[in-house]
């Protein structure tokens, strides 16, 4: 009985149902002019976001100061970003960026252009929020806070590294030298350039110069003064550098210049003369190489030391040119073999004529007593042979004048 009840009743409950639809239709009509509207009308509770006016969010206050970049709530942001802000009252404004931690980052602030850099690379997809301060003005509160998350360390990251290290003491004559483990683009490099900074005490004039798209070098406009103390930095982490790739790493290097120790070779009197802080302190007849295999003439540096080592010529000059002899004291020059170096069988003829195969021969109490006393980065400079230094052929950064030598940097 009760289910047929339920059946029949069924048209009678839409019935109703249909009448309170048109009051409800009737009533609202009635009610549109006045504040208590109903319930229903609008689809929520009266203060309920869906309801008029009242219920929207407040408006945040306005502020004398706003950052414009790196955009609130920013993803995939460089990890070298700069900050960027508006203020009414640069002067009087501060730029707080902190990590996760809450600790603040190290930063400059450039109040004539609202930038904020940081000291170094942010963190690797880390979170870091940006805080300005500024005074408050008519209404207007005088703080602003945004957020922005750093992009997720990439897979393409450049090898950068340093020739010399901490500690380091050198020659008058050394450049500065750091590589790449791949090429960097021209269009990239004057960014790279900028952030690799050189301080030396006392101050001297140098720049950068790129030797090749993986290597640049620094050097001063003449040679380094003795006693000069460097202090270098490459902060090259996370700089852009072409296609995806990215600086690997910062490098930072303290070191020293020695005394000044300088040779000179002429081929016309065959006679080297070392001068230490100015003074002649030896003059050493060499041999130097013969018409077919002539020396080269320029300024070089010594690139390293060996006390003892085997000339070994005889795949590039054949069994009949080439040899493989035992040398001591010998010193490099140039990549394509110039030694500086002992050389017995030609004490005869040394200071008289040249007899080697583009090395510079000294005799073996010379050639001792010379590599006692040198150390790498020290500069010779050979002049009146028949054979011009080839730029590259060794640390040849002295080979250039100075306006030369500037044309080799991006900026």
């Amino acid at each position: 009985m009760a289910r047929a009840a339920g059946r029949a009743g069924a048209p009678r409950w839409r019935t109703i149902a249909a009448a309170l639809a048109a009051g409800a239709v009737l009533l609202s009509a009635g009610c549109s002019g006045k504040d208590e509207s109903p319930a229903w009308q609008g689809g929520g509770a009266k203060g309920d976001a869906a309801g008029g006016a009242s219920s929207a969010s407040p408006a945040p206050p306005q502020s004398t100061v706003s950052v414009t970049s790196p955009e609130p709530e920013a993803t995939g942001v460089k990890a070298l970003t700069e900050v960027k802000y508006t203020t009414e009252d640069p002067q009087n404004t501060t730029v707080t960026v902190t990590d996760p931690d809450g600790d603040k980052v190290k930063g400059e602030v450039d109040k004539d252009n609202n930038v904020w850099t940081p000291a170094a690379a942010l963190t690797w997809g880390k979170k870091y929020t940006v805080t300005v301060d500024g005074p408050a003005a008519e209404g207007k509160v005088g703080t602003t806070k945004s957020t922005f998350t750093v992009m997720k360390k990439p897979s393409k990251l450049v090898r950068v590294s340093s020739f010399l290290g901490d500690g380091a003491t050198v020659g008058v004559g050394m450049p500065l030298i750091v590589r790449f483990g791949r090429s960097v683009p021209e269009k990239y490099r004057d960014d790279v350039q900028r952030r690799m900074t050189v301080r030396a005490t006392p101050a001297q004039e140098g720049i950068w110069h790129w030797t090749s798209p993986t290597e640049v070098h620094y050097r001063p406009r003449t040679y380094w003064k003795a006693g000069t103390k460097i202090s270098y930095n490459v902060r090259l982490k996370a700089v852009p550098m072409g296609d995806g790739w990215y600086g690997r790493s910062d490098v930072s290097v303290d070191m020293k210049v020695a005394r000044a120790l300088v040779m000179t070779v002429d081929n016309r009197t065959k006679k080297l003369t070392v001068r230490e802080n100015g003074k002649v302190i030896k003059t050493i007849p060499v041999s130097l190489g013969k018409p077919k295999t002539p020396s080269s003439s320029g300024t070089m540096v010594v690139i390293e030391k060996k006390k003892h080592t085997v000339f070994d010529t005889l795949d590039e000059l054949g069994p009949e040119e080439g040899y493989r002899t035992k040398i001591d004291y010998a010193q490099r020059i140039t990549w394509s073999g110039q030694f500086i170096h002992a050389a017995p069988w030609s004490e005869g003829v040394q200071g008289r004529r040249n007899v080697s195969h583009g090395c510079v021969n000294v005799s073996m109490a010379m050639g001792k007593w010379l590599f006692d006393r040198t150390m790498m980065g020290d500069p010779i400079t050979v002049k009146g042979t028949e054979e011009r230094l080839k730029n590259g052929n060794g640390w040849t950064d002295w080979n250039m004048s100075w306006e030369q030598y500037k044309k080799g940097s991006a900026i």
